[in-house]
């Protein structure tokens, strides 16, 4: 609401429009100010990928914890993340690749990234096994195919979170550990979304290095 001052006539009749042009000034201020502000990132996603030498084991123990997850809640995620993270630490002396990414932005540009992460991973291998939203989808008839100089496993995780990760690492053995006790300091009340994946998903299987590179260029020698 413009007030006008009594008196009337003259060049008091400029002051309305100043006075409105200053609420205007000032409001695309605030404006501006309030959109810089909630430009600052609020979330962020990783994405780390691990070639290790392959044991049945592991394979056993990571379609274990999958059947098992609570893939309904983020408290069943979440404890999903930490038993994954457990397992690869004691895997370490297996580790022979990797990889890990980090981006930051607002939840809704996270969840995006992380939703595009996930389907490249979906896209480079056969799923013979999932648990999805509390569903479990198998391919029954699938018998695992074993080839001479197959060597690797990989596992992936993608994590979305109302925390700022820590920022990329010089890639090493020191850097993936310290990434993946990041990710482990995901909570219920901070995880926005969590996938696991892992390939060859059955025992007995493993890449051989050939097909590591062409599926996972990215990685580095540790």
């Amino acid at each position: 609401m413009v007030v006008y001052p009594g008196g009337g006539g003259g060049s008091l009749g400029i002051v309305p429009v100043l006075v409105v042009l200053g609420l205007v000034l000032v409001t695309a201020y605030m404006v501006r100010g309030l959109r810089q502000a909630g430009e600052e990132p609020t979330a962020s996603v990783a994405r780390l990928r691990l070639a290790l030498l392959a044991r049945p084991q592991v394979q056993q123990v990571l379609r274990q914890l999958a059947e098992e997850a609570d893939t309904t809640s983020a408290k069943g995620l979440a404890d999903l993340l930490d038993e994954a993270v457990l397992l690869l630490l004691r895997e370490e002396p297996a580790w022979r690749f990797g990889d890990y990414q980090v981006a930051a932005g607002s939840e809704e540009e996270v969840l995006a990234r992380f939703d595009a992460w996930m389907l490249e991973e979906r896209s480079k291998y056969q799923e013979t096994f999932r648990h999805f939203e509390g569903k479990k989808q198998a391919l029954a008839d699938y018998q695992a195919q074993v080839e001479p100089g197959g060597r690797y496993l990989v596992v992936s995780l993608l994590l979305a979170d109302r925390r700022l990760l820590a920022p990329k690492l010089p890639l090493g053995r020191h850097g993936l550990r310290e990434a993946l006790l990041d990710l482990a300091g995901s909570s219920p009340y901070t995880l926005l979304a969590f996938y696991l994946s892992w390939t060859p998903e059955k025992e007995g299987e493993a890449l051989t290095e050939e097909e590591l590179v062409l599926l996972y260029p990215d990685l580095s020698k540790l």
